[in-house]
């Protein structure tokens, strides 16, 4: 009886003995497959930003007679100093109101959203759900979609051209909403809330001494959005401003792009002022990715 039974598993392990190498050969080959992929996506990522890198570092005469990414004589400083100094210095007036716009509305944008996602959690009212259908659905329209109604607003409001006309449509994020009640739901237990009402805290001193700070990486994330999308708003920007003064980084130096064929020596400009205009954004996102990782415990309760 024992050795039929040996005979009928000796097949079987024989049949499944040759298998066993071609798994480890199929593990390589998809970690070098997603590897490959990986180094394709770095490669396209980097590629702009090496040649804006490299193009910085030319002269006018390089820019048109070396290679894309071929050096040519180090004239960085000297382009930095021609940029700084064009127009009686509006690129410093330009990158300042970027930095309004961006920091102050970002700000102001993600204490709204996070007050707001962490009421539309924690707190029971009539009509919640439904109102929150109707943040959802702002997160749907396109930025571009409602420029033009926003502009009219501002006409009638007498805001066109003024600071407030792109810091105040900043206030508003849908988008930033629905990302605070997410992060309110998994970073704040109910009971710690609780606990507070009990000790005799108030609604609001609970939220800034307790819903802040456990909201940190929630609130890193919404700003680090509300910044990146006020520092890239060009179309916002060229509808509502008509004085060159006012404009933000992105929007005077498509206005020099526009004025290459009469001045040439604005492209040299141009390239070394988009490779300044995106360091704040490198800087902001080095600066505050270690609150963005840290607490991702933090409303575990204890």
């Amino acid at each position: 009886m024992s050795t039929q039974l040996l005979d009928k598993e000796a097949p079987v392990a024989a049949a499944a003995a040759p298998s066993s190498p071609r798994r480890p050969s199929r593990a390589l080959f998809s970690k070098a497959a997603v590897n490959g992929l990986l180094v394709l996506a770095a490669l396209y990522t980097l590629m702009p930003l090496t040649w804006l890198v490299i193009a910085s570092t030319k002269n006018h005469g390089d820019l048109f007679g070396t290679g894309g990414f071929a050096f040519g004589e180090f004239h960085l400083f000297d382009n930095l100093r021609n940029l700084f100094t064009a127009n009686d210095g509006i690129f410093l007036r330009w990158l300042g109101n970027s930095l309004v716009y961006s920091v102050f509305g970002a700000l102001a944008s993600t204490l709204i959203s996070v007050a707001t996602g962490y009421a539309f959690d924690k707190y029971e009212f009539p009509g919640r759900e439904k109102l929150f259908g109707i943040v959802l659905a702002g997160v749907l329209v396109p930025a571009t979609v409602v420029q033009l109604p926003m502009y009219l607003l501002a006409s009638k409001a007498g805001l066109v051209n003024t600071y407030w006309a792109l810091l105040l449509p900043l206030l508003v994020n849908p988008f930033g909403v629905y990302l605070a009640r997410v992060f309110s739901e998994g970073y704040i237990p109910n009971e710690v809330l609780e606990a507070a009402r009990v000790d005799g805290a108030g609604e609001l001193g609970i939220l800034a001494r307790i819903g802040l700070p456990m909201l940190g990486p929630g609130f890193v994330t919404i700003f680090l959005f509300t910044f990146t999308s006020s520092w890239n708003n060009f179309f916002g920007a060229l509808i509502m401003l008509n004085d060159e003064s006012m404009y933000p980084v992105n929007l005077g130096l498509y206005m020099w792009n526009l004025q290459i064929n009469q001045a040439p020596e604005y492209y040299a400009l141009t390239i070394v002022g988009s490779l300044v205009a995106i360091v704040p954004l490198i800087v902001a996102f080095i600066s505050l990715q270690r609150f963005w990782k840290s607490g991702l415990t933090s409303g575990a309760v204890k």
